[in-house]
């Protein structure tokens, strides 16, 4: 029972850390997209 528990506390950590990890990709990638859309003079 308690290599259960072990488990499924293991497998609630990998979720979470996870959707952390997505969430904070994203975040990442919608910063990068703002600056090259608002810089000023443009980019060649």
């Amino acid at each position: 029972m308690m290599i259960f528990m072990l488990a499924a506390a293991m497998t609630i950590a990998m979720l979470i850390a996870t959707a952390f990890g997505i969430h904070h990709e994203a975040q990442r990638v919608r910063m990068e997209d703002r600056d090259d859309r608002f810089t000023p003079f443009g980019r060649s």
